[in-house]
């Protein structure tokens, strides 16, 4: 089972993204589909708004597909909050079956998993993956809420307020091919320090790369890029250490999606983004479209995610990580 890779045969149709006012004004600003200047969505909540994120992200995807809610099958959804309420809110009315999940920042990986391997199973026509995260419900939920001003350590990272949505189906009619996937397992290293969870997931993120690249008989140089989402500069760091003292080196293609998302140099996060929603929102916005366009021929997205509750932390637990492998391939080079 440590070794399992599943080759699937179906695409990813469309996809969709919606942020708040700092990932609208970072390096990849344009990219994004829509965004609130406020980032409460015109809702008197933020809780209330990460719903409305999720709602607006699918809705964008399924119109770009040219479909509505009667062409999907399933919905695969979930984010940071409690019982995942930000995707059951703010999907409650598409009359689709629902799955809601919690793979904390890995949530968007997870779902293109379970939407790829049905559909190229042939149980499912199409399947939906969505995924959100909002830094004020975050904040609130396993810190403290903004209004106290708490200060964060270096190591921190920011939870970006954004969400993304895409749509699955056959390779056929997709405009990116999802060539397989490789789930995780979950990982603990005795990490217990909340403000640093790259270094918290890198092990896991270390684990199933070496997994894949043994079951595949893989190397870095056949991909152009391998995404994790989201390590930050501090696990992204120390994912390429673990990977050389294996004898691998990531470091010429490698990137973290909480790094792209965020300038270093003028927005102040500290060790880079996180949430759900910041891979989610960076594959649906930049990664996808320069596969469909062949500007990137094979990438790796490796969505991390930090397995925490606010109980397990107040309770002085170590933080258990795991790390889902998607390989996504233009389908100009098939």
């Amino acid at each position: 089972m440590r070794n399992l890779w599943l080759p699937t045969r179906c695409g990813i149709l469309s996809a969709a993204s919606v942020v708040g006012k700092t990932e609208k004004q970072g390096p990849l600003g344009a990219c994004f589909d829509l965004h609130s200047p406020d980032d409460r969505f015109g809702q008197k909540t933020w809780e209330k708004a990460e719903a409305e994120m999720q709602r607006l992200a699918l809705n964008t995807a399924l119109a770009k597909a040219e479909l509505d809610e009667r062409g999907i099958d399933a919905i695969f959804s979930g984010d940071l909050l409690n019982q995942c309420i930000g995707a059951a809110y703010g999907l409650k009315d598409f009359t689709v079956p629902y799955f809601g999940l919690y793979g904390a920042c890995s949530t968007a990986a997870e779902g293109l998993i379970l939407s790829s391997l049905l559909v190229t199973g042939g149980t499912l026509r199409r399947a939906a993956a969505v995924a959100s995260s909002h830094n004020c419900t975050a904040e609130r939920q396993y810190r403290s809420p903004i209004e106290y001003g708490a200060q964060r350590a270096p190591t921190a990272q920011w939870t970006a307020t954004a969400a993304g949505a895409f749509v699955v189906g056959s390779a056929e009619e997709a405009e990116v091919l999802v060539r397989g996937v490789m789930p995780g397992i979950v990982i603990e290293k005795g990490i217990k320090d909340s403000a640093n969870m790259g270094a918290a997931m890198a092990p896991a993120a270390a684990d199933t790369l070496l997994r894949f690249f043994a079951a595949t008989e893989t190397e870095p140089a056949d991909f152009d890029l391998i995404a994790t989402g989201d390590l930050g500069y501090e696990g992204g760091d120390i994912l390429c250490e673990l990977m050389q003292m294996e004898g691998v080196d990531i470091r010429p293609v490698y990137n973290d999606c909480g790094m792209m998302l965020y300038s270093r140099d003028t927005q102040d996060t500290h060790a880079g983004g996180s949430g759900c929603g910041c891979s989610a929102s960076v594959v649906a916005s930049y990664l996808l479209p320069k596969l469909a366009t062949g500007d990137l021929k094979r990438v790796l997205m490796l969505g991390t995610g930090a397995m925490m509750s606010p109980q397990s932390i107040q309770q002085g637990e170590c933080i258990p990580a795991v790390a889902h492998l998607v390989c996504l391939e233009s389908k100009e080079e098939k």
